[in-house]
């Protein structure tokens, strides 16, 4: 249970509200435990002969005022303890979120977004459950656990002893199902999480399973999950279902020793009547929490074992972090320089970038060219500190980069991926996600004019206003890229990177797109990552890559004159623009 300590800051935020829950159920307790005794004075009276009409309606509007005291205390005690354990719930889901948002990409590297999903909502549940329902039950399984043993060894001392000689079984089931339960229940979670990737992944590449033709083999590998999340399931419900009969068996131990022997004590005078009906009573009031054990146990462990879950992902810090006194940088120069840069991805022996040494002066156009996985992404990947190279420098404006806060240097920096990533939204607000202030201005249509897909755009029955969807999926790929494009142009930042943003274009149209960001290029520092060497040739400074490595440097003409990687490139992509257009 140690796991869910570390909520005490979550549950000391709201320590009042949940305080008088508390004071709320335990006077609603206590008011139940006043029933037996009236039934008792009832009893007797009719039994002795001595009960009138007066008496009894007396008796039945106390009966009458307790339950309006309990119907009372319930609506407070749900309001405030099951109301702070939802509002906990949603602090602790938006701390998650926030956490995640600022963790390394290497981080989401590792794992998968189904598995995140499921912390996020059955995991958080799961403690929100043991907090609010587990709380309650522990306090009733106290409350009225020891307020009935107190009652029952009030009216016979000799009567309890015999009904409770069953308990001391209780603690050892207890013991032996805990521990099973929550081992499965961790089981369970961890299968969930595999089912919701498995759904994520085929929704997300709902088009590549139907062009290929996978449905049933994806049907059959989902149903296999779900098969392994039923079997699961069923293993923790045979565990769960042992465990309350076994416990209803011992309270009807303790039911069938009190009639046998409270019987006994009525017949021979040593206990009333009235006595015996109100110890059964006391007695079927503790029946619950001997039940409610097995309850609290069953919710406490599996509130621990999301937590446990939960722990894991916020005890990981993120390795990129900024440093103590680091500076805010306003707007930078663009003037870049990378001095031996070596950088592992995690778990790789071979760097993906090796003493690499690379100066940028502002307002020039760097093309980077090479083959695939030579580490051109990678560059810009460090730049943005979303990686951590291993040793070397990257400095901005004369200084290293790791003397700037990250939210500072990311601000100086328009990036376009090649996996461009729409939101499902409008157009029109995908194009202003990082200047919601130009939302409903002309600077729109002029950035989407610039990314030449306004007139697209307009084809649209709802223009700037059309839903793409999620992912975009409305819009072709070169329309996604575009749109992104747009979106960086829209943030006028000094430094401009393009990472084969326009690949899924054709080599033309990429041409014609180039050719009018040429004024945008000569404002601003700008790196084109590209494989076609028509969109960097004109370029003040090309470097071709090759397994990490610049193999090649200078402008197009001296790369040409090399006669090496960089004009085998070009003579090659040179042929099969003239064989498309034969």
């Amino acid at each position: 249970m140690k796991e869910l300590l570390k909520l005490k800051k979550y549950v000391g935020r709201h320590k009042w509200k949940i305080m008088a829950g508390l004071l709320a159920l335990i006077l609603v307790d206590i008011l139940q435990l006043f029933i037996p005794q009236v039934l008792k004075l009832t009893i007797d009276a009719l039994a002795g002969g001595t009960a009138t009409l007066s008496l009894i309606l007396t008796y039945g509007w106390w009966v009458i005022a307790i339950a309006l005291g309990m119907g009372a205390g319930r609506f407070f005690w749900r309001y405030l303890i099951i109301g702070s354990a939802r509002r906990i719930e949603r602090e602790l889901r938006q701390d998650f979120f926030s956490h995640l948002a600022f963790l390394d990409f290497s981080f989401f590297d590792e794992h998968k977004t189904g598995d995140l999903m499921a912390h996020a909502t059955n995991d958080i549940n799961a403690v929100r459950m043991a907090l609010g329902f587990g709380m309650v039950i522990l306090t009733d399984v106290v409350v009225l656990g020891i307020a009935s043993i107190y009652m029952m060894l009030h009216i016979s001392p000799r009567l309890s002893l015999y009904a409770l000689i069953p308990l001391p079984f209780l603690s050892l089931v207890v013991a032996f199902f805990g521990q099973m339960i929550r081992k499965r229940f961790e089981h369970v979670q961890a299968s969930f999480s595999e089912l919701t990737e498995r759904v994520r992944e085929n929704i997300s590449g709902i088009r590549v399973v139907k062009f290929f033709v996978q449905e049933e083999p994806e049907k059959q590998r989902f149903r296999e999950s779900s098969r392994d999340y039923y079997a699961k399931n069923m293993k923790l419900i045979k565990v769960w279902g042992a465990f309350f009969p076994v416990i209803m068996f011992i309270a009807s131990l303790s039911q069938g020793i009190t009639f046998l022997a409270g019987g006994r004590m009525v017949i021979f005078g040593s206990v009333s009547l009235g006595e015996f009906v109100a110890f059964s009573a006391y007695l079927g009031i503790l029946i619950w929490p001997m039940i409610a054990i097995g309850q609290a146990i069953n919710v406490f462990q599996r509130g621990a074992a999301s937590q446990g879950r939960l722990n894991r992902i916020f005890a990981t810090r993120s390795e990129i972090a900024d440093r103590p006194g680091c500076q805010r940088l306003e707007r930078t120069q663009g003037r870049l320089e990378f001095e031996n840069i070596t950088f592992f991805h995690n778990g790789k022996s071979l760097p993906a970038l090796k003493e690499l040494s690379l100066k940028m002066e502002p307002q020039q156009l760097i093309g980077i060219t090479g083959a695939i996985g030579s580490g051109k992404s990678t560059i810009v990947n460090l730049l943005l500190r979303l990686y951590q190279h291993q040793s070397g420098k990257i400095i901005l404006d004369g200084r290293d980069i790791s003397d700037y806060s990250m939210e500072s240097l990311r601000a100086q920096v328009a990036f376009v991926p090649q996996d461009s990533f729409l939101f499902s939204d409008t157009i029109r607000e995908n194009i202003s996600f990082g200047r919601p202030d130009l939302r409903n201005t002309d600077m729109i249509e002029k950035a989407a004019r610039t990314a030449a897909v306004h007139q697209e755009i307009l084809s649209f029955p709802r223009g700037y206003e059309t839903v793409v969807g999620e992912r975009g999926v409305t819009l072709s790929g070169g329309q996604k890229q575009r749109v992104a494009l747009a979106r960086a142009l829209l943030m006028d930042r000094p430094i401009l990177i393009l990472d084969d943003a326009l690949s899924a274009v054709d080599a033309d149209t990429e041409r014609k797109i180039l050719n009018q960001l040429s004024e945008e290029f000569s404002k601003r520092t700008t790196i084109v990552i590209s494989h076609r060497i028509f969109a960097i040739q004109d370029a003040d400074f090309v470097i071709v890559l090759e397994q990490g490595q610049i193999a090649e440097q200078g402008n197009h003409q001296e790369l040409l004159a090399l006669k090496g990687k960089y004009y085998e490139m070009y003579k090659l992509q040179q042929l099969e623009r003239e064989l498309a257009t034969k």
